[in-house]
């Protein structure tokens, strides 16, 4: 039995071997279920031990029991010390995996031998190497300044943004684009931004996993964003997020496909992704389920900056 830690954990541990789940840091919300495994959709809720909000306790740990605590995500010193302690104080083996982009072919092949699945581990892994051995041609052809400026828009308001080089926003990078969110003092993380500095930086794309924001935006009831070119070219993008986000949400292994998508939409042909194709085959591999058509069509709603055919779910 394997209790995760904090959100991204949970996912690496969920597409590792679901059948190992203690339970989830938060229990699944109606509209993520579809999207995993039946016989994890139930789970309890058994809260964090790591992350923003952290609720569980080391007694909620040593009443569950488990074989071995696992955390995904910084390895960071702090993070580190974090595991010594609990570790020393339950009794229970604690791992730390290293959750950075290009640490992640490594980090499944760890996970393999430690859950004692290694071909599982190797499958991962081979998708996450043929992913970003993928993108690396693509984006050696393609100096930078051509590459398109992003702007990432969190909050229903779409005035909370990730500045470059922050985990929240290392997928734009990664993926071929150029955060215009360039903090000049050397800060990470997350930052808000008036709406004079989002008129001057003037995006090319805008992606947003806020559903209210893309309400806004798509309905011209906000005259802040209708001038941006972003949005005169219809280039902005509701980002799935079930069961997991595919920009963040966690910072997980949930962002590869997000990194598939983000490079298409950026790179277009030179990037090929066949949303339907592509997204089936990652849900299927990484998450065992075989998603319903209908599901499918409510998950990737917007993704490709239109409307959508049919109601969105809410």
């Amino acid at each position: 039995q394997v209790f995760a830690a904090g959100g991204p954990a949970s996912v690496v541990v969920y597409a590792m071997r679901p059948e190992t789940m203690v339970g989830w840091p938060r229990a699944l919300r109606t509209e993520e279920r579809p999207y995993i495994a039946p016989a994890q959709r139930d789970l309890p809720e058994v809260g964090l031990l790591t992350g923003r909000g952290d609720t569980a306790n080391i007694e909620t740990v040593l009443k569950i029991k488990p074989d071995l605590i696992v955390d995904y995500g910084s390895v960071r010193q702090s993070f580190a010390s974090l595991a010594d302690s609990v570790q020393q104080r339950t009794g229970i083996p604690y791992v730390l995996i290293d959750g950075r982009f290009e640490a992640t072919a490594a980090s499944f092949r760890l996970l393999g031998n430690i859950f004692g699945v290694p071909e599982r581990g190797e499958a991962l892994a081979k998708y996450s190497d043929d992913l970003f051995k993928g993108l690396d041609t693509t984006l050696a052809g393609i100096p930078e300044d051509q590459r398109p400026r992003v702007y990432l828009a969190r909050g229903p308001d779409g005035l909370e943004t990730g500045l470059r080089g922050s985990i929240n926003t290392e997928i734009i990078e990664r993926a071929g684009g150029r955060n215009v969110a360039d903090a000049q003092d050397q800060r990470r993380g997350i930052a808000n931004v008036s709406p004079e500095q989002i008129l001057a930086w003037n995006p090319d794309i805008i992606v947003t996993w806020d559903r209210n924001f893309h309400d806004r935006v798509a309905k011209g009831s906000d005259p802040l964003w209708q001038g941006l070119k972003a949005v005169r070219e219809g280039r902005v993008y509701l980002a799935p997020t079930a069961p997991f986000g595919w920009i963040d949400r966690p910072p997980s292994i949930n962002r590869l496909i997000g990194l598939r998508w983000l490079a298409n939409l950026f790179h277009g042909a030179r990037f090929p992704f066949d949303i339907r194709q592509d997204t089936r085959a990652f849900y299927k591999l990484f998450y065992h389920v075989d998603v319903a058509d209908s599901d499918l069509d409510t998950l990737i709603a917007w993704a490709d900056g239109k409307p959508p055919s049919i109601p969105a779910r809410r």
